[in-house]
């Protein structure tokens, strides 16, 4: 049998597997391959030569592994409530064990005074200890298997219904590695194994699966995870190649009058070094005759937005129209008040298209961008629409881009005969490992650094106890002529607590700032978007002095005479909301403050959040704590989950063997961008492998 057939052979065929069984874990698990299982890796480990006294247990606050018998097997409750409870004792003490699932393939393992290992975590119910769920194996049988490491698995209830827990799953895994000799092709060429000191991929399969010791499972882990980083940078810089190559772009030639006018006369302040260099690198790219696909990252008022002013007035120079995408009516109407007061003193032509523009206003823009007249046009999913079209679209603009969607996006590339430049912009800082993978595919400019005149925003953690202070606090900044957020959370499974907390905090703020001394303006998911926008334009024109608002304000308000950012109930934030939350603030010249409201009881994780925050407001900094914490899926959402469809990575951990394989691949492409010099043939194959397989990392512009 060939190589690439024993990977493909379906696990109908692996004994120990059948037709059932086989079906079962292409669903559970979407594994139906002997590749598939292959790379269905251990989660842990646990170390069978090492164990642990049931008294020393008692005080252990993480798994641990124990030797004893078990006695008084009995079934209590019936129905739903039905359980197995057992005693575990062994020299030092006793400690009870119980099941509340899979009783019936449980209660026949669970012999009366054999000696099995156990292993599991110790909970305490008032003065009595139990273990629920323990993984339980004869001693006798634990002892003759090889390796004092035993493999875990990721299982399931249904699974283990059918065997298939951890240990079936470790059963069927040892008849296949027992197999696998000269089957597994080599992926990688020698050059790169020789280079970085890594062992063959065979060697890896079995040491990740069954490690004799710690320094097996390192070694199988660096191969493993340097493979799997290196083809997922090398499809992505491949694409870009690609791109490059067909996407025949707009040539921007000149900077003309307008960018000299708007940079020598109408220029609000002087740009920071960060900017300067942005607007280089756009320049660099949309000089060379192929399309440019950029993502610009800056913090919250780090001046995005004038970069992006600058680069339209680059295609105006050329002859060209740009477009500026926002993915709210509020952001897009903000952009446009922006655009327009830095623009309007020149003249330029600047239009505004949303779900609100009424029919007689969208013939006339429509008409003013087919004969050119109108130069820019900022907008929502309303630019997208097939009616609306460009007489030479040259530069899209795309804000927050994670809110579109990749058809959605698609449809900009068809606004002329060759694809506009692409200028992604996004307020949510990446860390660099996300960056890499998320848009590889892409060229990367950062601002990583404030206009200058910014102050820093003051952050405070305060406890629920420290409230009349707080109101004290805002009293005296509304004295002073500021303005007030208070936002309070919004969980989606939760809207019915969530509006009764926002309304309890509205009717308590609104007694301790009653009308008419006070205005207040309220905003929520509940609201017609036509009050909402209401209510938020009166807080922006300074007619109420404190906005109390769900997170719908994360993005898109900017009142730079709003000095205060009141965040309840922060614990049930997550770092970047928290962090986006406070960029609403600190945007004029006055010194702005951010408090953090809590309760006393805090997980550690929600202590580390707090802590944070407090300490550092570089958003790129937090970016990687938020990374460590939440892993990369919920940073990035669901939305782009295939490209994370990781076997062993882990970005947060595994940075620096992300930044290697980048490189090892840039070195590779430049200087065989085909993969046809015969070193690079088993690279080719197993990234046409790949390819087939639909691991494909999908182009993000």
């Amino acid at each position: 049998m060939s190589q690439d057939a024993f990977l493909h052979t379906s696990l109908t065929y692996l004994k120990g597997v059948g037709p059932d069984r086989a079906l079962l874990l292409e669903k559970e698990l979407g594994l139906s391959t002997f590749g598939d299982l292959l790379h269905y890796f251990p989660f842990r480990y646990v170390d069978k030569s090492t164990y642990t006294s049931v008294r020393e247990a008692f005080a252990s606050s993480s798994p641990v592994q124990m030797k004893g018998r078990i006695s008084k097997i009995s079934e209590i409750g019936e129905g739903r409530k039905k359980r197995l409870t057992a005693v575990f004792t062994d020299d030092s003490a006793s400690i009870d064990l119980v099941w509340f699932k899979g009783i019936k393939w449980v209660k026949p393992l669970i012999l009366e005074e054999t000696e099995f290992l156990l292993y599991g975590k110790v909970t305490k119910f008032g003065p009595k200890y139990n273990i629920a769920h323990p993984e339980i194996e004869k001693f006798e049988i634990a002892k003759t298997k090889s390796g004092s490491l035993q493999p875990i698995y990721n299982s399931g209830e249904k699974l283990t219904s059918k065997g298939l827990h951890s240990k079936g799953i470790e059963k069927i895994m040892r008849t296949l590695i027992s197999l696998i000799a000269s089957k597994i092709p080599q992926t990688l060429s020698e050059e790169i194994i020789t280079k970085y000191h890594l062992i063959s991929k065979e060697q890896a399969l079995q040491q990740i699966h069954f490690p004799e010791n710690s320094e097996q499972i390192k070694s199988a882990r660096l191969r493993l995870v340097f493979e799997e980083l290196f083809f997922m940078q090398l499809s992505l810089i491949k694409q870009k190649l690609i791109t490059q190559r067909k996407s025949k772009g707009y040539l921007f030639e000149a900077v003309g009058l307008h960018f000299n006018t708007f940079y020598n006369n109408h220029l609000p302040f002087e740009l920071t070094n960060a900017q300067k260099r942005v607007v280089k690198e756009i320049r660099r790219d949309t000089a060379t005759g192929n399309q440019m696909n950029r993502l610009l990252q800056g913090d919250v008022g780090s001046g995005k937005t004038l970069v992006a002013v600058l680069c339209m007035l680059v295609a105006l120079d050329n002859g060209f129209q740009a477009c500026l995408l926002a993915p709210t009516e509020i952001l897009a109407n903000q952009h446009f008040q922006s655009v327009t007061e830095f623009l309007g003193p020149m003249g330029v032509e600047i239009g505004l298209l949303t779900g609100s523009t009424k029919k007689a206003q969208r013939t006339v823009l429509h008409e003013a961008l087919e004969n050119g007249s109108m130069q820019i046009l900022i907008g929502t999913h309303a630019i997208l629409e097939d009616k609306v079209v460009f007489k030479n679209l040259g530069l899209a603009i795309i804000d927050e881009q994670h809110r579109f969607g990749v058809a959605q996006r698609g449809k900009l590339w068809k606004k002329n005969i060759y694809p506009p430049h692409i200028l992604v912009m996004t307020a949510t800082p990446i860390p660099r490992t996300l960056a890499m993978t998320f848009y590889g595919d892409l060229d990367i400019s950062v601002i990583d650094e404030l206009p200058p005149g910014r102050k820093e925003i003051q952050t405070i953690h305060y406890f629920d106890s420290k409230r009349l202070l707080l109101f004290q606090f805002l009293e005296d900044e509304i004295k002073k002529g500021r303005q007030i957020y208070i936002v309070y959370p919004l969980i989606e499974e939760s809207e019915t607590l969530d509006y009764k907390d926002l309304m309890d905090g509205y009717e308590s703020i609104s007694r301790r700032f009653p009308r008419p001394q006070y205005q207040i303006s309220i905003v929520h998911g509940k609201m017609k978007p036509a009050d909402k926008d209401y209510e938020m334009q009166l807080f922006a024109s300074g007619k109420t002095q404190i906005l109390v608002a769900t997170t719908v304000i994360e993005v898109g308000v900017n009142v730079p005479n709003a000095s205060v950012m009141v965040i309840e109930s922060a614990e049930k934030f997550g770092l970047s909301t928290l962090h986006q939350l406070r960029g609403r603030v600190g945007r004029g010249a006055e010194q702005s403050y951010c408090i953090l409201m809590t309760g006393y009881k805090l997980s550690e994780d929600a202590k580390l959040r707090m802590e944070t925050m407090t300490r550092t407001s570089d958003g790129f900094e937090i970016a990687e704590v938020d990374l460590r914490m939440r892993g990369p899926g919920d940073i990035m959402g669901t939305q782009q989950s295939g490209i994370l469809d990781l076997k062993i990575a882990d970005l947060a951990r595994d940075n620096q063997l992300l930044n290697l394989a980048r490189i090892c691949a840039s070195e590779i492409l430049d200087t065989d961008p085909d993969l046809t010099h015969k070193k690079n043939y088993s690279i080719r194959q197993e990234l046409l492998s790949q390819m087939k397989r639909k691991t494909v990392w999908s182009r993000i512009s």
